[in-house]
C-alpha cells in the first residue's frame, strides 16, 4: 500500500498575521485619542512599531520554518546592518518637540551654532567692549523688553499697534547672523539686545546692537551644558534691571554684569553651592528681579526649590521649598491681597513671601516625572491658570486668603483643552490663547471650554500683542494671527528661521528679534495708523 505524501509544513503565517492585526489596532487606538499629544503619540507609535518588528524577527527566527541556513544568513545580515549603522550614524539632538532622535552621519557638524567661525566679526574674552552706546538712547519705535515674556513677564504686550497686513507692507529685515547654541531669548533695553549662547566649551552672555546686530560685548564662563535631546547651551533669558544684566546659565551659574560693558559685578554657582544636581534638560528659569532681590530656581532634588540673592552683592537672602525644580520661570504677582513669588515646580505650584521666602501657597500640580515649562497666568478675581504638556492639561484655581495669613486654592475647572509644552498661554479679555499641542487654541477662562484650535506650529512659542497673536513656530517661520474668540485667522507669515526653533520671540516696540541655536535675525515690523505716521 502506497503512503500518501504529507503536506509540507507551513510557515505559521497565522502568528505574523496576528502581529500585524495587533500592531494596526494599537496604532489606530493611539490615533483615535483626540487629546493625546503628538509627542506621546510619536513615542507610543515608535514603541508599537518596535514591538511589532521584534515579534516579526521572533517569528522569522523560531516559527517561520524557513531553512535554518537561510534564516541564520538573513539574521546575520540584519545584525551586520545594525552594527554598521551604529558605526556610521550618531544622534544629533531631536527631530522636533516630540523628542525622537535625529540621526545623522558621523562627521556631520553639530547643528549647534557653537561651530560659527571666530573670524566672523565676533569678539572673544570676558567683558571685552567694542562699543559703548548709552543704555538710555534707543532707536525710534523701540520699547524696552527687559525680561523673559515681555515687560510684565506675562507674554502680553500692549501698544505696539502692529500692521495686520504683511502683504501690503512687509516686515523689513535689518540683519541676520550666526549665533552660538542654546534656547535663550533676547532681552532688549536702550537699543541693546542681550542673550546667552554656547560657543565651544564656553558659555557666553552677549550684548548686540539692535539696529545693526553688531556684538558689543561678551562675557564668558568655562562651562558647557549638554543633553542629547535638547542639545547644548544655556536655556534662560537674561533679565536687565537698572543698568545690570542678570544671567543664569545652563549649569546654574548666576552672573550679575554691568549692562554697558559686560564687566562682572558678582557671581554665584547656585547648584554647586547648594549641592544640588542639575535638572535633566538644564537650568531654564530666567532670573526674576524686583526691589533688591534676584530669584532663581533650584535643582533635581527636593528642597531649595526657590533661592533669592541680594541684587547688589549676590549675598544669599533666603531659600525655600521642598519640591524639585522644573523649567518654568518664577513671577511676581499680587493674589488675594498677598504679594507673592509664584513658582511652578516639578510637582507643585508654590507662592512665597518675597521678603522671607515663606511658603504661603502650596498646590499640587501634576507629577514630577514630566517636565513643566509653562508660567502661571494671573487673572482678575484672584484666579491662577496653570497648564502643561505631556498629558497634564490645565486647571483654573481660585485663590483665597486664610485666617492664619496663608493662602488656599480651590479648583474651578480642570481639563485638557490647553496642553502647553514649551509655550506659555496669554490672557486677553476673558480668553486664554496658547499653543495646545502645537495648534493655536482659544479657551474661555470662565468655563474652560475651547472656542477653537487651528494652525500647526509645532513646539513653538507665542505672544499676545494688542489684539494679535505673534507665533514663533518650531520649524522657523513667524506667524501673525488674530486674538479673536470667534474664529481663528492667520494674517501673515514671515520666513524668519529655517530650522528647529525653541526660543521665544522678543518684540520691542516694532522691532522683532528671533533666534534659535544656529542664527539670529532682527526685523522692523510695519505699524498702523498714527504709529506709522510718527516715524
Amino acid at each position: 500500500m502506497n503512503e500518501v505524501p504529507s503536506r509540507p509544513a507551513g510557515h505559521r503565517l497565522w502568528f505574523l498575521a496576528g502581529v500585524a492585526v495587533l500592531v494596526l489596532a494599537a496604532l489606530a487606538l493611539v490615533r483615535m485619542q483626540p487629546e493625546m499629544e503628538n509627542n506621546l503619540k510619536a513615542w507610543a507609535t515608535s514603541a508599537i512599531l518596535g514591538l511589532g518588528l521584534v515579534l516579526t524577527l521572533v517569528w522569522f527566527a523560531l516559527l517561520s520554518r524557513v531553512r535554518w541556513r537561510l534564516r541564520l544568513g538573513i539574521l546575520a545580515v540584519i545584525a551586520l546592518v545594525v552594527v554598521g549603522a551604529r558605526q556610521v550614524l550618531r544622534v544629533d539632538g531631536t527631530v522636533d518637540g516630540t523628542g525622537l532622535p535625529r540621526l545623522v552621519l558621523k562627521g556631520t557638524p553639530d547643528r549647534s551654532g557653537s561651530r560659527i567661525a571666530q573670524g566672523s566679526g565676533l569678539v572673544a574674552g570676558a567683558g571685552e567692549v567694542v562699543a559703548t552706546n548709552r543704555l538710555d538712547v534707543a532707536p525710534e519705535g523701540l520699547k524696552n523688553t527687559p525680561q523673559f515674556l515681555g515687560p510684565n513677564r506675562d507674554g502680553v504686550l500692549q501698544g505696539s499697534q502692529l500692521s495686520r497686513d504683511w502683504s501690503a507692507t512687509p516686515p523689513k529685515e535689518l540683519w541676520r547672523q550666526p549665533v552660538g547654541g542654546g534656547w535663550s531669548a533676547f532681552a532688549v533695553v536702550g537699543g541693546r539686545a542681550f542673550t546667552e549662547e554656547q560657543r565651544g566649551e564656553e558659555e557666553w552672555v552677549t550684548c548686540y546692537d539692535v539696529l545693526t546686530g553688531r556684538l558689543l560685548w561678551a562675557h564668558t564662563n568655562q562651562v558647557r551644558f549638554f543633553q542629547w535631546q535638547s542639545g547644548e547651551g544655556p536655556r534662560a533669558t537674561p533679565t536687565v534691571d537698572k543698568g545690570r544684566v542678570f544671567a543664569l546659565g545652563g549649569t546654574g551659574i548666576l552672573d550679575c554684569l554691568e549692562a554697558g560693558s559686560g564687566r562682572r559685578v558678582w557671581t554665584r554657582d547656585v547648584l554647586a553651592e547648594q549641592g544640588l544636581p542639575n535638572i535633566t534638560w538644564g537650568i531654564s528659569a530666567s532670573p526674576l528681579v524686583f526691589d533688591d532681590t534676584v530669584v532663581v530656581t533650584g535643582g533635581a532634588t527636593n528642597g531649595s526649590t526657590v533661592l533669592a540673592f541680594h541684587r547688589e552683592t549676590g549675598t544669599p537672602l533666603w531659600q525655600a521649598g521642598s519640591d524639585k525644580a522644573s523649567y518654568a520661570s518664577p513671577i511676581l504677582a499680587t493674589v488675594a491681597g498677598k504679594r507673592l513669588v509664584l513658582s511652578v515646580n516639578a510637582a507643585s505650584l508654590t507662592g512665597h513671601d518675597p521678603a522671607t521666602g515663606t511658603v504661603l501657597l502650596d498646590v499640587p500640580w501634576g507629577r514630577d516625572n514630566w517636565p513643566k515649562a509653562t508660567q502661571p497666568v494671573v487673572l482678575d478675581g484672584d484666579r491662577l491658570f496653570l497648564s502643561a504638556g505631556y498629558g497634564v492639561g490645565c486647571v483654573m484655581l481660585q485663590v483665597k486668603a486664610e485666617a492664619d495669613g496663608r493662602l488656599s486654592a480651590e479648583e474651578l475647572w480642570r481639563n485638557k483643552m490647553m496642553k502647553t509644552q514649551f509655550n506659555s498661554a496669554g490672557y486677553r479679555d476673558g480668553f486664554l490663547y496658547g499653543l495646545d499641542d502645537g495648534l493655536l487654541a482659544c479657551v474661555e477662562a470662565s468655563t474652560g471650554q475651547r472656542r477653537w484650535k487651528d494652525g500647526r506650529y509645532g513646539a513653538g512659542q507665542s505672544l499676545i500683542v494688542d489684539d494679535l497673536v505673534l507665533i514663533q513656530s518650531e520649524p522657523g517661520p513667524v506667524i501673525l494671527a488674530t486674538a479673536n474668540p470667534e474664529a481663528f485667522q492667520e494674517l501673515g507669515r514671515l520666513k524668519a528661521l529655517s530650522s528647529k526653533t525653541w526660543n521665544y520671540p522678543t518684540l520691542a516696540g516694532r522691532y522683532l528679534l528671533v533666534r534659535n541655536d544656529v542664527e539670529a535675525v532682527c526685523y522692523e515690523l510695519p505699524v498702523r495708523g498714527a504709529m506709522a505716521n510718527a516715524r
